[in-house]
């Protein structure tokens, strides 16, 4: 039900976006120009207790783009976070903060974190809200499960947690260590170097592999997920489209399968389960793992780097890398 009623509620968000007046061309050019000034003088929205109402978007603001930055702005303007009971609504409060999260693609990036952070601060009018307000964040934005996942949201609402004084600092340290994480290898940044070691003892590290495009996948032996996700690249006509560019002379696409854990002997006796044409190889010191250069929240975790091993996609799904290949290139 949950599901339905965030299409149903994500439907009527994008029909007001897109709702537009009357205005002619001249008007409307004069109208956008007078908005800022209209806005001020709209009056204070009035709290509804025990439900969510949207904001009323101002019938002068005729741009999409505009209406999206003004609803993201105002959401949360007649919603009570005073109301601790409302937390226990999840028909209410999650619900809306899905829709809420479904349109801040709509807007530019330092709008939406500054929705984001706007957001929480609201929540500190009562300290149960404030707490079920960064779990919401954390389970859409941080869960690995999540089909909302996204940690360039997720940094401006851990910045905005770790200057907070709603939290004792025990409690905020669990998330100053996921700030320090998700800051480590985003999208457009160099990836964290490592050296694996091959079965046959030789080391290498990431950095020498001489290809256009990686796709580093950190797997365990014997893990199903890992198994359905290795069978199903193995199948990929965009993956194997690009495996079949590479040649003496040139390596468009290397997939380097590791293994950060430290039973030796278990990847051992899988390894013959693995594609040939692949590299496999393991972490032999644990550095990965006792130096926290990825983070690994789950099995498998896909990364796609560029020649320069800067990180194209991060934490990603198959579906994003086949995507990418058969867009792309």
């Amino acid at each position: 039900m949950r599901n339905i009623l965030s299409l149903c509620s994500f439907t009527l968000l994008i029909v007001i976006l897109s709702a537009v007046s009357c205005s002619s061309g001249k008007e409307y050019q004069s109208s956008k120009r007078d908005i800022k000034d209209k806005e001020l003088s709209v009056v204070s929205p009035t709290i509804v207790p025990d439900t969510f109402v949207l904001p009323d978007i101002p019938e002068v603001i005729t741009d999409t783009d505009e209406r999206a930055k003004y609803l993201v702005s105002h959401y949360w303007d007649r919603f009570d976070f005073s109301n601790a009971d409302l937390a226990r609504r999840p028909e209410i409060t999650e619900q809306a903060f899905v829709d809420f999260i479904n349109i801040l693609n709509y807007v530019p990036k330092a709008n939406a974190d500054e929705s984001l952070v706007n957001a929480l601060r609201s929540a500190e009018a009562d300290t149960a809200m404030y707490v079920h307000f960064i779990s919401l964040f954390e389970k859409y934005f941080y869960d690995p499960n999540s089909p909302f996942r996204n940690e360039e949201y997720y940094i401006p609402v851990l910045n905005e947690i770790a200057r907070s004084s709603m939290l004792t600092d025990v409690s905020k340290s669990v998330y100053k260590f996921q700030l320090d994480m998700v800051k480590k290898n985003r999208v457009g940044e160099r990836a964290n170097n490592f050296s694996y070691t091959l079965a046959s003892g030789r080391s290498y590290s990431l950095y020498d592999l001489q290809s256009e495009f990686t796709i580093l996948m950190f797997s365990n032996p014997g893990c199903p997920t890992c198994e359905a996700v290795i069978a199903q690249m193995a199948k990929s006509a965009p993956i194997n489209n690009a495996l079949s560019r590479n040649s003496a002379n040139r390596t468009m696409l290397t997939i380097l399968t590791l293994y950060p854990d430290q039973d030796l002997d278990e990847w051992l006796s899988h390894l013959s389960d693995l594609p040939t044409g692949w590299v496999h190889g393991y972490d032999k010191d644990l550095k990965i793992t006792n130096q926290r250069l990825y983070d690994i929240k789950a099995i498998p975790t896909i990364y796609l780097l560029d020649k320069d091993k800067r990180v194209l996609l991060k934490d990603t799904s198959i579906e994003a890398v086949e995507s990418f290949f058969s867009v792309q290139h």
